[in-house]
């Protein structure tokens, strides 16, 4: 769908990428920056920094494009994605990250390292790699190709080169404050153009009431029947902690930002604020979607049903701003996972094979940020060539190794008793089978009727692999000199999480039980 842009939009446009690229170049510019600046941003990230720079990296195309699609095609079952996540991002502040910033860690594989062994961080480095360059970074490009291309009626290769090259540019020179300091800019755009969308939407259609009274009972139900076959009760309960774990809590695009903070009550704060944030992304990303459907079910399709509703309700030069707002999510997202792979590869691989000081680290993490996107550039283009939509890839792809990383993870920071071969074995045997199911489920071999839906197959294998892990570590030797302090320990170390914090949660878990109940 082309989309027709007058003047003004292209002003709008032209001044949101000058904007950009000053927050990116020119207040980087003339700066010192170390290996620790390029990576961590010097490890001082306030709480308002990391929660926005997290939203920027989450609110990728997928978000605004797809969950406007599941909106149009599902109705609010969509939103436990986001409603839910507060539970794991809880995960993460409370129990993954003092344990973290205890170890003083650079990277997931580090952690690994220092708690199970080079085994297991040899097997992360190689997976982290091609996670960030076939998820993050491939998927990333290929769906913001499609959607330029779409917008502009461009080539899909020169929309996928062109935000490639935007991207690495600040975040080669800038690093990680580039990133974040983007990404803060970046998420007020989102966020603005959504809840213009969102009012303009629900004015054209006359109001709460009226949306309420136009859609299907089922449209409302944030959990299904068991007997859904697409997101029933079951799946959404089960299978999606094992994503959200694998996800929130160990993936390095998400972990870096909080890695990053100026103390542990710093990113503590800075995880509850993207909680928060979660509140709202539904109301402005699922709903288009279901608005769209009660407004223009007779001209769209689930994918364009965002794009559709920019088009029919944007005045010129909000029209803009919504474009500003597609381009941004795409931008950040990608210089996200650059930044990630460079810090990953620099420190884990080059660092490892070749003494190196801080000067040499910066350099090596700005030639690999624009290795990245050329690799990238290839594997959106292969992507481009497979014939499967985005989505199909994308949701493949993310749930084929995230039963052994969560359970080596979970168990890495809970139970002191489980060792270096149980986390081999896990890894290494349990990586290959689910690799191996994944293939197939994504073929549909033996039949499509012979696998259940992806988020039970997900807590399958999950179960499967933490029963291995417990049996392995039991008839094994324990390794307590690489088990870490209790979570009590770690805490006073680093100064014990304040009750604020904690109260923080509780008003939050309150909020969110209030809105369940609503949509019950």
């Amino acid at each position: 769908m082309n989309v027709s842009l007058a003047t003004l939009d292209y002003l709008v446009l032209l001044i949101y990428l000058v904007a950009l690229f000053i927050i990116g170049f020119v207040l980087s510019k003339n700066k010192s920056q170390s290996g620790s600046d390029i990576f961590l941003g010097g490890r001082s990230l306030k709480w308002w920094q990391i929660g926005f720079s997290l939203f920027s990296a989450n609110a990728g195309p997928m978000m605004l494009i797809g969950f406007a699609s599941i909106g149009f095609s599902q109705g609010v079952v969509g939103s436990n994605f986001e409603w839910l996540a507060w539970i794991f991002l809880l995960l993460l502040a409370m129990f993954f990250l003092p344990h973290y910033l205890s170890t003083k860690v650079t990277t997931m594989p580090q952690f690994l390292l220092l708690r199970f062994g080079r085994p297991s961080y040899n097997f992360l480095v190689i997976y982290s790699l091609l996670s960030i360059l076939v998820v993050w970074l491939g998927c990333a490009l290929y769906a913001g190709g499609l959607i330029i291309s779409q917008i502009f009626d461009w080539p899909l290769m020169s929309s996928v080169v062109l935000i490639g090259v935007i991207a690495s540019s600040f975040t080669a020179i800038g690093g990680l404050k580039a990133v974040v300091r983007t990404g803060i800019f970046q998420s007020l755009i989102i966020i603005l153009s959504s809840v213009i969308l969102t009012y303009l939407a629900l004015q054209k259609i006359g109001g709460v009431s009226n949306l309420a009274n136009a859609l299907p009972a089922h449209y409302w139900k944030l959990f299904r029947p068991a007997s859904d076959p697409e997101y029933s009760w079951i799946a959404i309960i089960a299978g999606y902690p094992v994503v959200a774990i694998f996800y929130w809590c160990t993936d390095q695009t998400i972990v870096q930002k909080v890695l990053a903070a100026k103390s542990l009550k710093e990113g503590q704060y800075g995880a509850m604020f993207i909680a928060a944030l979660k509140i709202i992304m539904p109301l402005i990303f699922i709903f288009p979607g279901i608005m769209c459907f009660v407004l223009y079910k007779d001209i769209a399709q689930p994918d364009n049903a965002y794009i559709t509703l920019v088009k029919q309700l944007m005045p010129h030069g909000l029209l803009g701003l919504c474009i500003a707002a597609l381009i941004a999510a795409l931008i950040d997202t990608v210089s996200s996972g650059l930044n990630s792979f460079s810090t990953v590869f620099t420190l884990d691989v080059v660092a490892r094979l070749m003494p190196m000081d801080e000067n040499a680290k910066r350099r090596m993490g700005k030639w690999l940020t624009l290795l990245a996107a050329v690799l990238a550039i290839g594997i959106a283009f292969i992507y481009s060539k497979s014939g499967k939509g985005f989505f199909e890839l994308s949701q493949g792809l993310v749930s084929i190794l995230a039963p052994p990383l969560s359970v080596v993870f979970l168990a890495g920071v809970t139970w002191k008793r489980a060792n270096s071969i149980a986390a081999e074995v896990v890894l290494y045997g349990g990586g290959l089978l689910c690799l191996a199911v994944g293939i197939c489920h994504v073929l549909n071999y033996p039949s499509k009727e012979f696998w259940p839906h992806f988020l039970l197959l997900s807590v399958y294998l999950f179960l499967g692999l933490a029963a291995v892990m417990v049996v392995v570590s039991l008839l094994t030797k324990p390794n307590y000199e690489r088990s870490l302090p209790s979570l009590i320990e770690t805490n006073r170390k680093f100064g014990h999480s304040s009750k604020q914090v904690w109260l923080g949660w509780g008003l939050l878990a309150l909020v969110m039980a209030g809105i369940y109940l609503v949509f019950s």
